[in-house]
């Protein structure tokens, strides 16, 4: 089998919803996921590897995670819009024992190349995502709390990052799957698998600390089919693992207009949401005026030319999400403690432009 050397790799509810969608401003609205066909698939490459035993690897990916304690994590979650390449990067640890991570998010630079934003950080435990330094009128040094299982796409794209272990556990759900080869990923030989996954599949079989976040996408996401490119050690661990995610929002005709998600939200107390505003890239974005779970935001993709088809309410727009989850550095430390209740922010957000 031909190895082929590959280095570096990818590199209150309602208050919290709004800060949530402004990480992937223009991306949520009623989130759908396309992909191909549920079947399974086998390997039929001489020497190559059984069906069966592909299908069980990748299955049993987030516990073999979970027997190695922690590791380091990079993140990468990209999308392309109006001709430009738009990327937010993170860098942490988890411990997946504890279910606990931390990561530290670059956003994108504007126009200019200069940075519009601090980097945020990024607390992520069973059904919660904790942020600080999102702005929106947050003071610096409180956190706001997000319940994921509340958020439609059970945070898979929305807060910028797919948590590590929520990657290994939708996984779980891989049906269609063909090993494409052996290859060296920083210096390591893992083997790389190609295939889809089904998320409401995956929230059916999942760990109880992942269950409600993956089941909420399931609900939240029109199709269950996730493309996916995965790569595992020899010991079975998840090295790298890159979902691609297809995002669909109803918004108006009107260019920059979106929102359209906060209509079953009720008015009033800490909600907020704004009209979304084009930026140089192309993208359109806003939050919703109050679900429970979540965002309300416009896709800019339209402008792109990607995926426009009239709907009842106005333009449906979809904008293609790859989200990359890098381990690496096995059993290094990952000390996380959660925020206590005082250092909780529970005012409102005043909307932000990203």
């Amino acid at each position: 089998m031909e190895i082929q050397r590959r280095t570096g790799g990818a590199r209150a509810r309602r208050t919290a919803a709004a800060v949530a969608g402004g990480l992937l401003a223009g991306l949520m609205v009623t989130a759908t996921v396309t992909g191909c066909s549920s079947e399974t698939v086998a390997d039929e490459r001489p020497g190559g590897e059984s069906r069966a035993a592909a299908v069980a690897a990748l299955h049993r990916a987030a516990d073999v995670l979970v027997r190695s304690g922690s590791s380091r994590v990079r993140t990468t979650m990209e999308t392309a819009t109006g001709g430009t390449r738009v990327s937010i990067r993170g860098t942490g640890a988890y411990d997946f024992v504890r279910r606990m991570g931390r990561l530290r998010l670059v956003l994108p630079k504007d126009a200019m190349g200069t940075a519009e934003h601090e980097p945020i950080t990024e607390l992520l435990a069973s059904g919660a995502l904790f942020m600080r330094n999102r702005g929106a009128g947050i003071p610096p040094d409180k956190w706001v709390r997000v319940d994921t299982a509340g958020i439609p796409d059970g945070n898979l794209v929305t807060g910028g990052a797919t948590d590590p272990l929520a990657a290994a556990e939708l996984l779980r759900g891989a049906r269609s799957v063909s090993l494409v080869g052996e290859e060296g990923l920083d210096g390591t030989l893992v083997w790389h698998y190609r295939g889809t996954t089904d998320i409401g599949r995956a929230a059916r079989v999942a760990s109880p600390g992942v269950r409600g976040p993956l089941a909420a996408a399931a609900r939240g996401f029109a199709e269950h089919a996730v493309p996916f490119d995965a790569y595992l050690d020899r010991q079975g661990r998840l090295r790298e693992v890159r979902h691609h995610f297809t995002v669909t929002s109803e918004a108006s005709g009107q260019s920059g207009q979106s929102g359209h998600s906060g209509q079953h939200g009720q008015r009033g107390g800490t909600e907020s949401g704004s009209t979304g505003s084009g930026t140089e890239s192309g993208t359109e974005s806003g939050t919703g005026n109050g679900t429970e779970s979540g965002t309300g935001n416009g896709a800019g993709a339209a402008r792109s030319g990607r995926g426009s088809t009239p709907g009842p309410q106005g333009t449906r727009r979809t904008l293609g999400v790859a989200s990359t989850t890098e381990l690496y550095d096995f059993g290094a430390p990952a000390a996380i403690t959660l925020p206590k209740s005082s250092d909780i922010y529970t005012g409102r957000v005043e909307s932000t432009r990203t």
